[in-house]
């Protein structure tokens, strides 16, 4: 077992991170023969990492830049892997396209972020990669016509050891990040860091404490509500530790938000809504389907869908109010774990565009 580290935990960065940066080394070799190392980039939330290179190539049309994932203090499977992004010149108008390389999985089953048929490159990724061609091609008078293969070698070993060959992700990794940045998976410091959270609130006074599973929904929140940063607290996946410290250490008003297929979860009446330890029932989902008057292919396809995601979408295309649904039954949840503490709970559904689709309490 390895030793967990003293002190505060190293943060680290994403595999999108990563492969932004190779990217925009490996466009700057390409026109103008020389590579920076260290590079930098802009990340979603402001900050600007550097990165040394690993390795670098650069032939005739094309250039390549590894980097090595650094992790930090996260116990991730790519933690030490080097991500390559090897960039070719693109027909003229093209823009910029993406394919996976050797190691980086694609996407075969509908329900991801991206359609079937495309490399595992994950929106964000995409974005931040589009955005360094730009910033280059702006510097250099260049089009920006740009094809980029994301690489990591020996990825199709490490992605058995996570979710993808069941989610219909074949061939590899998938290329991953919303912020850039990977915060440390520590459940006991993670839980205390909730918990000194909800210290603070409760000693300033704040009528409202906030509870997200990821920065999607925090947004959506911060659309709602006009709260200061200190009624933000960092739930993650761990509803439960923010739940059972509350029933202590009430604060008058809770919002929890939270993707579907998390909050689904929760309505299952499951408080770790971490991957590696619960699971969304498709049997589950598709038995709330059949309560609410959906039909029976519609029932029959949630039972076999991919991904919760795939059966919000079919449901919301029927117009079935199951977000609705999942929001109601999380609530319960909750409020069951709240044992009756004086917390009003207000509960929002958020989708991956970061609409509230569904809701309850408040």
């Amino acid at each position: 077992m390895a030793r967990k580290p003293e002190g505060p935990l190293r943060r680290g960065w994403t595999t999108g991170a990563c492969a932004t940066a190779a990217t925009k080394a490996a466009y700057t070799a390409l026109l103008t023969g020389a590579f920076p190392d260290p590079v930098s980039i802009r990340l979603p939330k402001g900050e600007q990492p550097a990165f040394a290179l690993a390795r670098e190539a650069l032939g005739d049309g094309w250039a390549s830049v590894g980097i090595v994932k650094d992790a930090g203090d996260d116990p991730d499977v790519t933690h030490g892997a080097t991500v390559i992004a090897t960039v070719r010149r693109g027909a003229a108008g093209s823009g910029v396209t993406f394919r996976a390389g050797d190691g980086v999985g694609t996407v075969t089953l509908a329900g991801l972020p991206v359609p079937p048929g495309e490399p595992a490159i994950n929106p964000v990724p995409r974005r931040l990669m589009r955005e360094v061609v730009a910033e280059v091609a702006a510097a250099h008078g260049d089009a920006g016509d740009l094809e980029i293969e994301v690489s990591v070698p020996g990825g199709e070993a490490l992605a058995a050891k996570t979710w993808n060959p069941r989610l219909g992700i074949v061939g590899g990794l998938s290329i991953l990040g919303t912020t850039g940045v990977v915060v440390p998976f520590s459940c006991a410091a993670w839980i205390h860091s909730i918990h000194r959270g909800i210290d603070v609130a409760r000693a300033t006074g704040l009528p409202r404490v906030v509870g997200c599973t990821g920065s999607t929904s925090e947004d959506a929140v911060r659309r709602r509500h006009d709260l200061p940063e200190t009624a933000f607290l960092d739930m993650g996946d761990f509803a439960g530790g923010l739940l059972k410290y509350l029933r202590d250490h009430p604060v008058p008003h809770l919002t929890l938000a939270g993707g579907f297929a998390k909050f689904a979860k929760l309505a299952e009446g499951h408080l770790d809504l971490h991957s590696g330890r619960s699971q969304v029932g498709m049997d589950w989902l598709a038995g709330q389907l059949a309560d609410l008057g959906a039909g029976d292919d519609l029932v029959a396809a949630a039972r076999t869908a991919n991904t919760a995601a795939e059966v919000l979408a079919l449901a919301t295309a029927a117009g079935i109010p199951i977000a609705d649904r999942i929001a109601e039954q999380a609530l319960a949840t909750v409020l069951e774990a709240l044992r009756g503490a004086p917390v009003a709970v207000e509960l929002l559904v958020v989708d991956r565009e970061g609409r509230v689709v569904g809701e309850a309490g408040g």
